[in-house]
């Protein structure tokens, strides 16, 4: 593993007292954290901090370790903000599923082309997880709430859906009042979902679930927007996706007290060390044109 990585990854832990704590700071999944502390411990050949319920500790060995990667961690800062400030070029390979590529990706590539006329950048389209060494991947953006193990997961921010039908299907099928009635309609689900579990969130911040079963799932969210808007079903789909026929009134948002559970978008990737320097880069600019559209 990356001990860039592990040094700055035991350093947040002692700075914030927990692995969770260090893991949301830092943007990366809490069993990462806990890959890169083992990886500090072997290193050190000793372990480091005493792990209990209520709060960690550092050993004897820990304080002593702790003292040597305080004076490294200013160093890697300035190594990092120089490589940085060099203009990127070389091949940018990322790999994305079609809704990230048209509303995430896609909208900031201009600009940032632009801005680096050296760098060139392939887009595969790719809607399972990728082998990033073995297909020579650089970075994988990914659209989910568990990320994908064995690599560096960076969240950039969050995807929000909604539940939608056509006046159409409504007047026909009638509207369902509750998430039980829609196990009596035809739901248009994304095959990517293991079980097709629908998770929601009502007004008092209850977790409710719901089964949907429909005629149609397909791996492409538009497939289902377009679905939706022809009369088939109710579907749930990223609110970028559907936002244009919500506008329109082709389609109508679908019981609107539950709020279906966000999914974060994350920046999948390799190692710290010796990475492309437009991969981090572009991983500021997605991050930043999230944060601009919320």
């Amino acid at each position: 593993m990356d001990r860039v990585m592990a040094v700055v990854v035991f350093n947040r832990i002692c700075e914030l007292g927990s692995l969770s704590a260090a893991a949301r700071a830092l943007g990366i999944s809490r069993p990462m954290v806990s890959r890169y502390l083992d990886e500090m411990e072997k290193w050190a050949g000793a372990r480091l901090i005493h792990r209990s319920s209520r709060r960690l500790t550092l050993t004897s060995a820990g304080e002593k370790t702790l003292q040597h990667t305080r004076q490294l961690a200013p160093l890697f800062h300035d190594i990092e903000q120089q490589s940085t400030r060099e203009a990127p070029s070389g091949t940018l390979r990322i790999a994305c599923a079609h809704f990230t590529a048209s509303h995430i990706v896609g909208p900031v590539l201009p600009a940032f082309l632009a801005r680096y006329p050296a760098l060139k950048i392939e887009v595969d389209i790719s809607h399972q997880a990728v082998n990033l060494i073995g297909e020579r991947i650089d970075l994988a953006i990914r659209i989910t709430n568990n990320p994908e193990p064995g690599a560096i997961a960076m969240r950039l921010g969050e995807c929000h859906s909604v539940l939608c039908a056509s006046p159409d299907y409504l007047r026909r099928c009638g509207e369902p009042q509750s998430l039980a009635d829609l196990q009596q309609h035809n739901c248009l689900y994304y095959s990517g979902f293991a079980g097709q579990t629908w998770h929601f969130t009502d007004r008092e911040n209850n977790r409710l679930n719901v089964q949907a079963n429909g005629n149609l799932s397909a791996g492409i969210s538009s497939v289902l927007c377009d679905a939706a808007i022809a009369g088939c079903g109710i579907a749930l789909v990223p609110e970028k996706e559907a936002h244009t026929a919500l506008d329109s009134g082709e389609l109508v948002s679908v019981l609107a007290d539950y709020v279906p559970q966000p999914l974060g978008i994350y920046g999948l990737y390799q190692s710290r060390s010796h990475q492309h320097v437009a991969l981090t880069l572009f991983l500021q600019a997605i991050a930043q044109s999230l944060r601009q559209q919320t």
